[in-house]
Parts: C-alpha cells; sequence; structure tokens
C-alpha cells in the first residue's frame, strides 16, 4: 500500500517540475538543464513506483526504497515551491513599481548566491534520485515508463453535478420501511406511564448496516415532525464528551448560540429553549460504554426536559451502549436478505430503471450481492464498482480474493480497499486519504474541501490533454467520483448553492488506514489537528519542517509559526485568539489560511508577503482594516468574508486569479472604484456589488467589465436606500450588463431608476432562475421583450417597485411568483396572462387588488401555496370558476383583507393542508362542501364578524392543531370531536358559551390554551378526560367561578390560571395532595378580590418555574411555597398588599431567576442572610415597585447590600 501513495507526492512534484522547467525565466538563472533532469528522474522513478504497487511480495529493502523516494519527492516539492515564490515577489515588486535589473529581483542581499543555493540543492536532489533509480534494480524495480502514457488516468466525462442525482440515492432505502415505522410508533407512543420523563431507545448494529440511514429517515418521518415541536441531531461518535454534546444540541435549537462556554451556562440556555416543548433527540454513533458519563448528559437533559413525550434516540455499534442508555426496547438491526442486496447492487449499477441486463450480468450479479453478507454499504459500493465494468470485470470482483476473510467489518474494510484501489488516477486517491484530517461525524463544505486539496498540490492537471481545465475543475471532478463511489454521504445542498457532506465511519476508518494517519513515526508526520500548543512546541525540527497541514484551535499561538516554515495549510477556525503573529509572513508556502469565527481586527502586514496563498477564508471575523499589503497576494484565488461595517480591501484589482470574491463595494477613495473589478474575469459563484451609487455614469460602470466575466451564477446590484440625491441610476446599470450564460440568480436592490436596462430585455439568460427587483421604488417601465429572455426563470419577486406599470407576461417556467407592497397600477394582470407553471403565489400590500386576476389561478392548475396579505381593497379571491381550477392547493393564507368577506368553497380543495385567515375583519363565511382529508391545520384569528367555522370539522381525521382567536360573533360550537387533534386554541372568541366545545373524544390533545373569553361562565366539560394533556391555560375568564377536576391530566407538565377574577377556589388536582407529579411550570393566581388568603395548592415538589399573581388583599405570599426547593424561576406580581418577601425563600437552593413586579407596597427583600443563601441566582429583576426601587438604589438603598452580589440586577428596565 506504502507504495502507491508514495507515487501520489512524486506525480505532483513531477508536474510542478516539468511546468517550471519550461519557462523562459529560467534561462536566466542557469539551472534550466537541472530542472529538465529532475523532472525525467521523477518520470522514470513515478514509473518504478507503479512496478513496486504490483509486485506480490514487498520486502523491507522495497518499502524502505518508497519511503526514501517519498522523501525526497518532498524535499524537491520544497525548493521548487521556494523557486515560484521568489518568481511571484519578482511579479509583485514589478507591480510596485520597483525598476531594477532582471537579474537582482531574486534577492535583495545576494542575487548570484541565492542562484548557487537553488541550483545546489536541485543538484542534490537529482545525485540522490540517481541512487535511488540505480537502487531499484537491484531490488527487483524495473522501469515501466513505457507504459505510464498509454495508461494515462482520465477522468473525463463525468457529469460536474451529481448531487441532485445523489440526494435521490438517499431516499432509496431497501429493507427497512417496516423496522423505520415500528420506531416511529414506539417514539410517539411510548413512555406515558413511565416514570422517566426521557426516554431512550437504541439501533444497536454492525458497521454498516444503514443505523445512522434509518435513524436519518425516521428523524425525517412527518409523524414525527408533527408530534415533537424539536428535532435535534447530533453526531457524537468518540470522545463522549458531555460539554460538547450539550453545546452542539443547543447550537442545532438555536445557532445564534454556537460558541457559549460553561457547561452551566449551556444547560440554562437549553432549559430556555425547550421549556414546554417536546423534542426528539438522536445521538448518532454513540460508543461511550461509561455510565457515569452517560448519566451526567441524563442529568443535564433531565433538567431540561418537563415532558414524558421527549425522546432521545441513539445508533450504536455496541450492545453493551445500549443496555447502559435503553428505557424503550433496543431495536437490533438486522442484516437484509440477498434480494433487498441484490436491490441496492441493482439500483446502483443501472440508477436507469428501464435497464435489460444480460443473463450473465443477472446471474453474477446475483451472486455478488451474497457476497455482500447483508450489508447494504457494501452493496452500495459493489454496485458503483460494476456500473462502469463489462461482464469479465464483475466476474473479476465475484472471484476476489476477499471474499475468503470472514464476514464482518473486516471484509466491509476489504470491499471498500478494492473500490479505493481502482481510483484513478493517484492523486485522487490521495484526495480521499486527506480527508481523515477530519474528525469522524464530521460535516464540511465541498468548496473547502476542493481548496484543501489544492492547497496540497493535489489537482495539478495530468496527463497533457487535460491543461484546459482549472485546478478547481479537478477538484470538482473528484469530489463527484468519490461520491459516485459511495466514499461520501449525507450530502445537503443549500438555497445559495454550498454544498456539504459528510464520511461514513467505516469510510473513514479506511481514509486513516491509507494515508497512514495512525503511525507511530511523528518523523513522518505531514499533517496535524488539534494539538495543544505545549505538543507542538515539543515537535523536533527536523519534523517540524516537514508538516504541510496544522488545525488548530488553541488559545494563543505565541512563536511556534516559524517552526513550521514547510505549512501548506493552516487553519485556526474558531481559535480564541485576537491577532496574528508578525511571524505568519515566513510561510512562504502556505496556500491556505482559515482564521474564520476567531476575535481577530486587523491583519499584519507580513500577510503580504504570503505569495502563494490562494485561499483566505475570514468568516464571522469583524475586521476593522485592511492592510494594503493585502493587495500583494496576487496568487490568490478564493476569498471570503463579510464587509463588517462597510469596510473593504483597496485595489483589489491586482488580484487578478481570483474566482471567488463574494462582496465588492465600491467607494470614492482611489483603489475602491468599480473598475477594480475590471481585470477579476476569473471570477466565478457569486457577486454582490454594493455602493453603486459611487458610480459616476454609465460608462464608469462599464469599466467593471462584468459581460467578460462569464462564470459569475449569483448577481446582487445594491445601491445605499438611505441616498440624499438620485441621478444615474439607470445608466450605471446599463453600464453593469453581465454575461448571461450562466447567470442563475440577478437581483436589484434600491435601483431608482425609471426603466430597467436595455439588456434585460435584447438578451436571453438561458441559465436564469432567479430574478429580484426590489425596493425600485421609480420603476415604471419594464416592457415586453421580442424574444424570451427567461426560458428558465422559476422564481420572479417584485417588492416594493411602487410606480410599475408595465411587465413582460412571458415566463414559460415561472414556479414561485411574489408580488409584494406595490402601486394600484401595477399590471398584475398583465404578469398573468401566460403563466401556467405556477406552484406558488403570494400577493402582499398591493394597493387596489379587488380580486386576482382570472387567469392567474385559472391557467395555474398545479398551484400548491397561496399567500394573500394586506390587501385593503380585496372583496374577492376571484370567481368560483375560476378558483376551482386550482385542484391541488396544500395551503392557504389569508391575512389583513379588511373587506373581504368570504371565501369561495372552491379555493378549500381536497388536497388542503393547511388553512390560515386572520385579521378579515369583515368575513362571515368560510364555506367548506366536501371532505378535507390532509387538513393538518386550521387557524382563524381577528375575524369578528365570522359567526360559524367550517361544518363537518369533527371528521377531519389528520386535523392535528386549531386556532381560534378574536372571533366574537361565534356562536355555535367550534368542534365536538376530533380525536386526531393536538393543539387547541381559544382566544377572545365566547360571545355565547356554546362556542366552546365539549373535550369529550379528543384523546389526543396535548395542549389546550383558553384565554380573554369574558361570556364565558365555565370550561367546556369533559376536560378531565383529556389525559395526554401536556399543556392548560386558563387566563382572563373573568366570570368562570370553578374549575373541575385536574386529577386525571397525569401529563401535564405546564399549568397556567390567572386573571380569572371570579375564581373562589383551585380545582382538584392542585389541592393537598396533587396528582400532577410531573408538572414543572405553574402560573397562578390573580383570583375573586375577596379572597383574603391564598387558596390552598399542592404540587411536586420538583416544580421549576413559579410565576404568582396577587390582589390588593393578599399580605404574603402562600407558605406551601417553600416546599417547592427545586425552582430554578420565581416571579410575584400585583402583590399590593405585601410590604416584604419571607425569608423561607432561603430554601430556593436552585434558584437562578427572581422577579418582582408591579408590587407597589413592596420594601423589604428578604434578609441579608437569606439572600446569601441563594447561591445559583444570576439575575433579579424589579418592576413597577416604586418603594422597592427607592431602596435598591446603589448609592445609598437599604437593600442594596442585599443584592449586590448577583451578577444581573435590572430595575425599571435598567441595568444596574
Amino acid at each position: 500500500m506504502a507504495a502507491e501513495f508514495l507515487t501520489f507526492g512524486a506525480e505532483g512534484t513531477l508536474t510542478r517540475a516539468a511546468s517550471l522547467a519550461e519557462q523562459e525565466l529560467s534561462l536566466l538563472w542557469g539551472f534550466k538543464g537541472e530542472l529538465t533532469s529532475l523532472r525525467d528522474s521523477l518520470f522514470k522513478l513515478e514509473a518504478m513506483l507503479r512496478d513496486a504497487q504490483h509486485l506480490q511480495v514487498r520486502g523491507e529493502r522495497v518499502e524502505m526504497w518508497v519511503k526514501d523516494l517519498e522523501g525526497i519527492a518532498h524535499e524537491a516539492d520544497d525548493v521548487l515551491d521556494e523557486y515560484e515564490y521568489e518568481l511571484l515577489r519578482r511579479k509583485v515588486e514589478i507591480q510596485n513599481q520597483i525598476k531594477k535589473k532582471v537579474l537582482n529581483f531574486f534577492s535583495r542581499h545576494n542575487p548570484i548566491a541565492f542562484r548557487r543555493k537553488m541550483a545546489h540543492k536541485i543538484k542534490n536532489i537529482n545525485a540522490s534520485l540517481a541512487n535511488l533509480k540505480n537502487e531499484a534494480a537491484s531490488i527487483g524495480l524495473v522501469d515501466r515508463s513505457t507504459l505510464v502514457n498509454a495508461t494515462s488516468h482520465d477522468i473525463g466525462g463525468l457529469d460536474r453535478e451529481t448531487v441532485s442525482n445523489f440526494n435521490q440515492d438517499e431516499k432509496y432505502i431497501v429493507g427497512r420501511k417496516e423496522v423505520a415505522s415500528d420506531i416511529v410508533t414506539t417514539l410517539i407512543n411510548s413512555g406515558k406511564n413511565q416514570e422517566n420523563c426521557l426516554s431512550v431507545m437504541a439501533i444497536v448494529g454492525m458497521g454498516g448496516l444503514g443505523k445512522t440511514t434509518l435513524a436519518k429517515s425516521i428523524y425525517n418521518d412527518p409523524e414525527i415532525g408533527r408530534h415533537f415541536d424539536q428535532k435535534i441531531w447530533v453526531c457524537v461518535s468518540t470522545p463522549f464528551e458531555v460539554k460538547k454534546i450539550l453545546s452542539e444540541i443547543l447550537e442545532c435549537l438555536k445557532p445564534e448560540k454556537a460558541g457559549i462556554k460553561g457547561k452551566a451556562t449551556i444547560c440554562e440556555n437549553l432549559q430556555e429553549d425547550l421549556k414546554g416543548k417536546t423534542y426528539l433527540l438522536v445521538l448518532d454513533d454513540v460508543w461511550n460504554e461509561d455510565p457515569n458519563k452517560w448519566d451526567d448528559l441524563m442529568s443535564c437533559l433531565l433538567n431540561a426536559t418537563s415532558t414524558k413525550a421527549s425522546k432521545i434516540l441513539v445508533t450504536t455499534r455496541k450492545a453493551s451502549v445500549s443496555s447502559i442508555v435503553q428505557t424503550l426496547p433496543t431495536c437490533g438491526l438486522r442484516k437484509l436478505s440477498e434480494d433487498q442486496c441484490w436491490r441496492i447492487l441493482k439500483y446502483k449499477a443501472f440508477p436507469d430503471a428501464s435497464a435489460v441486463l444480460s443473463e450473465d450480468q443477472e446471474r453474477i450479479g446475483r451472486e455478488i450481492a451474497k457476497k455482500c453478507a447483508g450489508v447494504p454499504l457494501v452493496a452500495k459500493v459493489l454496485g458503483n464498482m460494476i456500473r462502469s465494468k463489462d461482464t469479465d470485470g464483475w466476474r473479476s470482483i465475484l472471484e476476489s480474493r476477499i471474499w475468503a476473510l470472514p464476514e464482518g467489518e473486516k471484509r466491509i474494510l476489504s470491499v471498500l480497499k478494492l473500490s479505493f484501489d481502482e481510483l484513478k488516477p493517484p492523486s485522487l486517491k490521495q484526495c480521499f486519504a486527506y480527508r481523515s484530517m477530519f474528525v469522524k461525524d464530521f460535516r464540511i463544505q465541498k468548496d473547502d474541501l476542493i481548496q484543501l486539496w489544492m492547497a496540497q498540490g493535489l489537482l495539478y492537471p495530468s496527463p497533457p490533454n487535460r491543461h484546459n481545465l482549472e485546478m478547481e475543475d479537478i477538484g470538482n471532478e473528484y469530489f463527484n467520483i468519490l461520491l459516485n463511489n459511495s466514499f461520501f454521504q449525507d450530502v445537503i445542498k443549500y438555497y445559495d448553492g454550498t454544498i456539504t457532506y459528510k464520511m461514513h465511519d467505516l469510510v473513514h476508518d479506511l481514509a486513516e488506514h491509507v494515508s497512514k494517519r495512525k503511525s507511530n513515526d511523528s518523523n513522518e508526520t505531514r499533517h496535524m489537528a488539534h494539538i495543544p500548543t505545549s505538543v507542538l512546541q515539543g515537535v523536533p525540527e527536523r519534523s517540524a519542517h516537514k508538516l504541510r497541514s496544522l488545525f488548530l484551535n488553541v488559545e494563543g499561538l505565541g512563536d511556534i509559526l516559524p517552526n513550521f516554515r514547510g505549512l501548506r495549510v493552516l487553519n485556526l477556525y474558531k481559535a480564541d485568539i485576537e491577532e496574528l503573529p508578525i511571524s505568519i509572513g515566513k510561510l512562504k508556502h502556505l496556500r491556505y489560511l482559515d482564521i474564520s469565527h476567531t476575535k481577530i481586527k486587523a491583519l499584519p502586514k507580513s500577510v503580504g508577503k504570503l505569495y502563494n496563498l490562494q485561499t483566505l477564508r475570514m468568516h464571522e471575523v469583524e475586521l476593522e482594516e485592511y492592510h494594503k499589503k493585502l493587495q500583494n497576494l496576487i496568487n490568490l484565488r478564493h476569498i471570503y468574508f463579510y464587509p463588517y461595517r462597510m469596510k473593504f480591501p483597496a485595489r483589489m484589482g491586482r488580484l487578478t486569479n481570483l474566482r471567488t470574491l463574494e462582496y465588492f463595494i465600491v467607494g470614492k477613495e482611489t483603489g475602491r472604484g468599480i473598475e477594480e473589478l475590471a481585470g477579476l474575469n476569473l471570477l466565478k459563484g457569486r457577486l454582490t456589488v454594493y455602493n453603486l451609487e459611487h458610480v459616476r455614469d454609465g460608462e464608469e460602470a462599464k469599466e467593471a467589465k462584468l459581460v467578460e466575466k462569464t462564470n459569475i451564477c449569483q448577481l446582487e446590484f445594491v445601491w445605499s436606500w438611505d441616498r440624499s440625491s438620485i441621478t444615474n441610476d439607470e445608466e450605471v446599470l446599463e453600464g453593469l450588463q453581465p454575461h448571461p450564460n450562466k447567470l442563475e440568480f440577478l437581483e436589484f436592490r434600491n435601483f431608482m431608476g425609471d426603466k430597467c436596462p436595455s439588456w434585460i430585455m435584447s438578451s436571453s439568460f438561458p441559465a436564469l432562475k432567479y430574478l429580484t427587483i426590489s425596493k425600485a421604488r421609480n420603476l415604471t417601465e419594464w416592457p415586453e421583450a421580442d424574444i424570451v429572455v427567461f426560458p428558465c426563470l422559476e422564481e420572479l419577486v417584485l417588492r416594493n417597485c411602487d410606480k410599475l406599470r408595465s411587465a413582460p407576461s412571458h415566463f414559460p417556467s415561472l414556479k414561485k411568483l411574489e408580488i409584494d407592497s406595490m402601486g394600484s397600477g401595477m399590471p398584475i394582470a398583465n404578469i398573468s396572462n401566460k403563466l401556467t407553471t405556477l406552484t406558488s403565489l403570494t400577493i402582499k400590500s398591493m394597493r387596489g387588488l379587488v380580486s386576482l386576476p382570472e387567469g392567474m389561478l385559472k391557467n395555474n392548475k398545479n398551484l400548491a401555496y397561496l399567500t394573500i396579505e394586506d390587501c385593503h381593497e380585496l372583496t374577492c379571491i376571484a370567481p368560483p370558476d375560476v378558483v376551482g381550477s386550482c385542484t391541488f392547493l396544500e395551503s392557504v393564507r389569508i391575512s389583513k383583507c379588511p373587506i373581504l368577506a368570504y371565501l369561495p368553497d372552491e379555493l378549500l380543495t381536497t388536497s388542503l393542508k393547511n388553512l390560515i385567515v386572520k385579521d378579515c375583519n369583515s368575513l362571515q363565511l368560510i364555506p367548506i362542501t366536501q371532505a378535507l382529508p390532509f387538513l393538518c391545520k386550521l387557524e382563524i384569528k381577528g375575524c369578528p364578524e365570522l359567526s360559524s367555522l367550517p361544518r363537518g370539522l369533527d371528521y377531519y381525521t389528520s386535523l392535528q392543531e386549531l386556532a381560534i382567536s378574536n372571533c366574537d360573533m361565534l356562536t355555535s360550537a367550534l368542534i365536538h370531536s376530533c380525536p386526531s387533534l393536538r393543539i387547541l386554541s381559544i382566544f377572545g372568541c365566547s360571545r355565547s358559551p356554546e362556542s366552546v366545545p365539549s373535550l369529550l373524544g379528543f384523546t389526543c390533545l396535548r395542549e389546550l390554551r383558553i384565554k380573554d373569553s369574558h361570556g364565558l361562565t365555565s370550561l367546556p366539560t369533559g376536560l378531565e378526560s383529556c389525559s395526554s394533556l401536556e399543556v392548560l391555560t386558563i387566563s382572563k375568564l373573568p366570570n368562570v367561578e370553578s374549575i373541575s377536576s385536574l386529577d386525571n391530566l397525569t401529563n401535564l407538565h405546564k399549568l397556567e390560571i390567572y386573571c380569572c377574577d371570579g375564581l373562589k377556589s383551585l380545582p382538584s388536582g392542585l389541592a393537598i395532595t396533587s396528582c400532577l407529579t410531573h408538572l414543572k411550570t405553574l402560573e397562578i393566581g390573580g383570583f375573586w378580590k375577596e379572597l383574603d388568603s391564598f387558596p390552598a395548592f399542592q404540587v411536586t415538589s420538583q416544580l421549576e418555574r413559579l410565576k404568582l399573581w396577587g390582589w390588593p388583599k393578599l399580605k404574603s405570599l402562600p407558605e406551601q411555597i417553600q416546599h417547592f426547593t427545586s425552582l430554578i424561576s420565581f416571579k410575584v406580581e400585583s402583590f399590593d398588599g405585601m410590604e416584604a418577601l419571607p425569608d423561607s425563600l432561603r430554601k430556593f437552593t436552585s434558584l437562578k431567576y427572581l422577579y418582582i413586579y408591579c408590587c407597589k407596597n413592596m420594601m423589604y427583600l428578604p434578609t441579608l442572610e437569606a439572600m446569601q443563601c441563594l447561591t445559583k441566582l444570576n439575575l433579579i429583576e424589579i418592576y413597577d415597585c416604586p418603594l422597592l426601587k427607592e431602596r435598591c438604589n446603589k448609592e445609598s438603598g437599604s437593600e442594596w447590600p442585599k443584592i449586590s452580589h448577583i451578577p444581573n440586577i435590572m430595575v425599571d428596565w435598567v441595568q444596574l
């Protein structure tokens, strides 16, 4: 194996040597002959390596020979790289107008000495290579150079974009549907009678059986999405670090909270974000067998969990892990049948289902499927292998010696190795091996990986007929080959085109194996990741200069960088550093630098000496300035940054090798004008140009030469929105004509011209899919073109174009149309005349719109999503015969249409899933005359004239959420029985008691909220039968005098009963012996004003959040609260008769948050001694308590010493 890898090092060096040797400039150095000799030697030795690779038996001498060659190849690479560095430095100096004689540019001190030094190094390398050639014959290696050209490794012909096809493969799951269905059922229905609030289920099976794939199908199951409020996915792998897992859970819930430090703080945030919510947490690839670590994790999660409905799903290879974590039955994943393996293998080998196999292929294929031993990963890999082979190739795989190995993970690895061995060219193998730099389950961006490959010199075009390809093109082809061979998986393509992926654990094991990353010989280490600074400082000098990659997230770099002068890659992503050391400029070979998510505010001047740098990543870095020396990085191909406070580097036009420049900010200063874009014709991907008001006229705009940039696919033009004067927008935009061929996304923002540029009407944009014109407030004309300008346009957004009077109508591929905040003259009918392909239509703030144009609905029979919002003149959606054409509508959202009186029956089709109607003041009728079997959500708010709901809601078997609010005219019952309903909210609707339904038959109801309903005198009957209820809110019902028993609501975890002025007693269930054993949150109070004491209540001591509402007669808190020693949050409000909080609060040793609101006579907190017992108290808020506020004055308040130690103190919204 070693032999084939060392081919990689030689190949990259060979290509570089040949290229440099051909440069005319090397004649001036006097060692072109040495370079040519180096090229020829490497060529011959590579052929000998191929011979070593095929030897059946490799002795120790062969291995040593190969190892020596690798070392010399790297040494040659360093020398040639140093030479190339000098070429680039000379080019920079010429650009900087330092005029010197040609022979003097290589060294300021002694150019002759430098020339001799270079020649001497290359001569020594050639001598070493000559010795290796002489030694080769004695160990049985021969020169096979005559065969090299005949076996060149051409990888052409592969589709550059295979991600969409791969996503289809991910959905092709064989033999697991019943298992997945059973697990979904268990996760949804189990745990209600268990004591634990958090149930755990494990999927156990050997590597390659598809545990993660199965877990993912469960995670994405619609039933799971409807049942759980939150879904969280965390890849665990090794080591099992509780803090890291908790941090990733929090980041999944709230990405903006990424980076929060401290386990306690993370747990506090989890409690906040999961409060009152059910969740499914998937912990993928767990290896931990230490019960203490698992208990530590579970303890934190249990504190954040308040419902039995929450679940954890674990995938693991080890049954011992399952025995530690499980509370639900384990799913032992079985192997697939031979027939199921054949289905997978056949699907991968022949994606075209209509393909016809020969008899031999069918027979051999089924025999190979038997060899898969029921492992789907093996079937995938073998299917990919045989796809490009003839029948003899199939037979060769069937007869391979690997099948003599016993079944299990070793055999799987051998199959993976067999597939790996067939990868061509050799550099592709090294690209695969480099992926072992990242930990298991790590998700990485495709472009990032390609740039890392490029930095290591693995993407040089070879053979010669591929010299027209850029390194990025080769990287894309390599990526797609690895993807198609199942070495990569879990691909996600985001809306902005970013692609990320992961690696299967067993594939990662192979990558580690073939990259020798587990070697104990530190002298041979080329790449290091996540090594402590102390270890790096101890690396011997002999080894340090060999290092090519360094991934660090340390707190400081110190002076270690000069030790690693051979670095090609330096990744400081999320390192806790505030500056880069000046010594970074000594890394002459550096090609990739990532300082993303660091606290760095400025780049040192020495960065300008990194002439070889190809990629500079600065995501989420708030740079306050860019050093002018950045313009010297003329080899830079990709730069990533966000223009923090519109800061932008000057003279970017000198970086003519740039392929990636996502932002360009036009400035008035020299070196910041639009003309800086002129020479950047290699740009690809996305480009957003800001501050276009600084461009003088159309001629200056043309200097950007956008029409020559053939590879830009996303383009945004942005003017400032708060300009004081508007003069030249039209001619500037006219001059910014882009090249149309590859453009997929185009947006104008804050454009103030009267008409669109001529190029948007006269040129065809064959690839454009998304077009947005936003805040073009003066735009009046967008005339019809003579040709179909946008044949592939899928999404059109017109927003805040107040004066637009004309627009084209021919968009033959349009799927999504959004018209937002437009004037009354908007030609909406004209746009819709020829539309037939819409699936989504959004109309917002359309002045003067009385009804939708007939053609807009009638012609678009595949319309699935309809949104109409804030159209004040709308009286009718559309005529009934027109609306009836939309038979595939899934979602209808109508809001803020104040004079709309009814919804047409034909709008509510049998395919409807969501119906949301809000703030339609005149709406009187929602007629439904047919069954809606798929309706999941019905929400009606702010429709005061609506007297009844649609009939037949009881029979909607899919209805899960019903929300009715501020519909005062409702007189008939909302609904009588709905077994599928899970969430019912009724706010401000009860003019008569009959409008609130009986709850008998609501067996799946989980959340019930009834608020602001003054007409209610009692709660709906049947409340006690809702045994699945988890959240109950009863608020602002002044005429309700009693609440029925809550004894049966044993799953209740959140209960709110407040501001019910007529309530004279608390319901059974809050009495002396509470049945609400799982209650975590209680908000209660604000009852009948004649009561002179708080009604007795007793709930579980595990209560975590308590809010008490008072009334004027109350002079103290209820005594029973002293027993709630697990409280995390405690709030008192409107206790006007109370002057002091009791000392019994000292027992709240877990309390973190204390709120005191609207207690006008409150003067005293508990004693100093009692307050100091609250050791975890992190926040105290005091609001509208004038007497207490005065006593908490920081300067002279008598109560201040009691709270001065608390980290966060807020008084009337002011932090003290």
